[in-house]
């Protein structure tokens, strides 16, 4: 077994090590608000990704579009109770959607084997509450992936963009040498958690929110349409301040080699 300088990996859930597209959240909160009497827009869902799952909802509420036509059907303004009696709405929502978004993304096991063999211990954060992780954990360990620890928002009092989770990770894998850790997520608000922890960071720009396909979609697409979504989508996480920006989660061997080389030579984040 090799001992590499990086001691550590956190990992973000969907679309980052499972759920291509990051589609289980975004087919829940289009549900939630449909049913009470409000169409969202995909890319007004996606927007708030990575956040706390209230605090997606509160994001929504301060959207004017969303705001106006929550007024017009509802007769005012949603309030904290809104906010708080929509969460507990979107629970089962989000508990419906998990199961059916719960494959790993390609290459990601051949990444987990890869980690194992650098003696890297493997973290992992998500935006779901504890309540909502069971059935993606059990499913995600049937496919090979079994991280050394998971941290969800429902365990810290700050979610992203603080670096509560992150360092939350840290304290359960017994690593405290910031500069020998990796951050991995596909939203910007998980890239600056990871900036915020002090960190090196790596987003990815297919797999996750950005692009916001599922596996079958993306394939389906013409490789020009790839090719155009994807420059888009380097440029926003290259935009978030990430250290390194690949495709999906199968290319990150090739980033690690890099990183291992800067940190020999004395390089932090």
């Amino acid at each position: 077994m090799n001992t590499s300088p990086i001691k550590a990996i956190v990992f973000d859930w969907a679309g980052t090590t499972v759920d291509f597209g990051s589609c289980a959240p975004i087919l829940a909160f289009q549900r939630l608000f449909l049913d009470q009497g409000v169409a969202i827009e995909v890319s007004e869902a996606r927007a708030p990704m990575g956040l706390e799952k209230r605090d997606h909802i509160a994001a929504l509420f301060n959207m004017p579009r969303i705001a106006e036509a929550w007024q017009t059907v509802h007769g005012q303004p949603a309030t904290e109770a809104d906010i708080d009696r929509l969460y507990q709405a979107f629970i089962p929502y989000q508990l419906k959607a998990i199961p059916q978004c719960s494959d790993l993304i390609p290459g990601a096991v051949e990444t987990f084997q890869d980690l194992r063999a650098r003696d890297i211990k493997i973290g992992s954060n998500t935006g779901y509450a504890s309540m909502m992780m069971p059935e993606l954990i059990e499913k995600a360990a049937q496919q090979g992936y079994v991280p050394d620890c998971i941290v969800t928002a429902s365990d810290v009092t700050r979610g992203r963009p603080y670096p509560d989770m992150l360092w939350k990770n840290l304290m359960q894998l017994g690593t405290s040498d910031i500069k020998t850790v990796v951050k991995v997520d596909d939203t910007v608000v998980g890239i600056h958690e990871g900036l915020n922890a002090g960190c090196w960071t790596v987003g990815l720009a297919v797999s996750g929110n950005e692009v916001g396909m599922s596996y079958q979609e993306w394939q389906n697409c013409t490789p020009e349409k790839q090719e155009q979504l994807k420059a888009k989508a380097h440029q926003t996480m290259q935009s978030s301040g990430a250290h390194y920006v690949i495709d999906t989660i199968a290319d990150l061997p090739a980033v690690l080699d890099q990183i291992e080389a800067r940190l020999t030579q004395g390089d932090k984040p």
